[in-house]
C-alpha cells in the first residue's frame, strides 16, 4: 500500500496558462478498507495453516529429517528415525513397531518381524494369503478361518529344516516321508479303500488289531505275508470256516506241540459196508496225509506218500 502522493506539475509559463495544478494518486474510501481486510484475513489464514501443520506433525509424531539433525549436531537414538508414530523409514524399507491395523489390502515384497520376536497376524474373521501370477490369477491360496484352515494349490509339502520331505499331497497321491506314522485316535484309523505299506506294527506293549466290521479283510503280497508275535500269542477267529490254502506249495505248522482239542470221537461198527472214515497219518518229515480207516491203523500201508 503506497501512501497518498501529491506532486505539483509546473508547466512553463505560456501565454493563457492558469497556473500550477495538483493531481492525487492512490486508493481511497471503501476500496482501501477492503484491501486492509483481505490482507488481514490472509495473515490469519497463514497463521491457522501453520498452527494446523504443527499440530498434525505433533499428533502424528513426525520426526525431523536425519540430515537436518546431523546438520545441527544432534545425535539420534535408536528409536528416533525418519517416519511418523510407530512407522519408521529406514534404508531397507518401512519399519512398523507395535500393533497395526490395515483397513485395505497390503501389498509388500517381504514382511518380517524384528530379530528375536514373533510375527502375529490377527483378524476377527479370517486371514487369507494369495499368490498371484502376472495376470493377477490366484495360483495358491491359504485361508485361516474360525472353523478351519484351508489351503488351495497344485501340491502341498511339509519339509524339515534340512529339506527332508515329511508330508506331500497332490491329486495323485499322499506321501508321508517320516520314519514312523503314529495314529493316537481311540478308534484307530479307517481306510475306505486299500492301503499299501511294508510294515504294520503296534507300539511296545500295545495290541495291534486289524478289523473289518462289515466286510472282508484281505492281505496280499507277491512275495509273502508274514505274521509274527515274538512275545505273545496269535489268534485267528472266525464265525464259519477258517481255510488255509496253498496253491503251489505247502502249509507248514512248525511247533513242539500241535493240539486239536475239539475233534469229535467216532465209534467202530463192524458192518459190511465201507465207511467214509479216514485217519490222519504223520510222516517222519512232518507231512500229513489221510488213510482209509480200518479195524486197526492203516498208516503203515500207505507209507509211499512219505517218500
Amino acid at each position: 500500500m503506497m501512501p497518498q502522493e501529491q506532486y505539483t506539475h509546473h508547466r512553463s509559463t505560456m501565454p493563457g496558462s492558469v497556473g500550477p495544478q495538483v493531481y492525487k494518486v492512490g486508493i481511497y474510501g471503501w476500496r482501501k478498507r477492503c484491501l486492509y481486510f483481505f490482507v488481514l484475513l490472509l495473515m490469519i489464514l497463514i497463521l491457522v495453516n501453520l498452527a494446523m501443520t504443527i499440530w498434525i506433525l505433533k499428533v502424528m509424531n513426525f520426526t525431523i529429517h536425519i540430515s537436518q539433525l546431523q546438520r545441527y549436531g544432534t545425535n539420534l537414538s535408536p528409536h528416533e528415525q525418519d517416519g511418523m508414530g510407530n512407522l519408521r523409514i529406514t534404508e531397507k524399507g518401512l519399519k512398523l513397531e507395535g500393533d497395526s491395523e490395515f483397513l485395505q489390502p497390503l501389498y509388500a515384497k517381504e514382511i518380517q518381524s524384528r530379530p528375536g520376536n514373533a510375527l502375529y497376524f490377527k483378524s476377527a474373521r479370517n486371514v487369507t494369503v494369495n499368490i498371484l501370477n502376472d495376470q493377477t490369477k490366484v495360483l495358491t491360496q491359504l485361508i485361516t478361518g474360525p472353523k478351519a484352515v484351508e489351503a488351495y494349490g497344485k501340491k502341498f509339502e511339509v519339509k524339515t529344516v534340512s529339506g527332508k520331505l515329511l508330508f506331500s499331497a497332490d491329486n495323485n497321491e499322499v506321501v508321508v516321508g517320516a520314519e514312523r506314522l503314529r495314529v493316537l485316535g481311540a478308534e484307530g484309523t479307517v481306510f475306505p479303500k486299500s492301503i499299501e505299506t511294508p510294515n504294520v506294527r503296534a507300539d511296545p506293549f500295545k495290541e495291534l488289531r486289524l478289523e473289518s466290521p462289515t466286510r472282508s479283510l484281505v492281505m496280499e503280497a507277491p512275495k509273502g505275508v508274514e505274521i509274527n508275535a515274538e512275545a505273545g500269542n496269535m489268534e485267528a477267529t472266525c464265525r464259519t470256516e477258517l481255510r488255509l490254502e496253498s496253491k503251489d506249495g505247502e502249509i507248514k505248522l512248525d511247533a513242539a506241540k500241535i493240539r486239536l482239542p475239539r475233534l469229535p470221537h467216532g465209534s467202530y461198527t463192524p458192518t459190511g459196508t465201507r465207511q467214509k472214515v479216514f485217519e490222519i497219518c504223520v510222516c517222519a518229515n512232518g507231512r500229513l496225509f489221510l488213510s482209509q480207516a480200518g479195524a486197526g491203523s492203516t498208516c503203515q500201508i500207505n507209507t509211499s506218500v512219505c517218500l
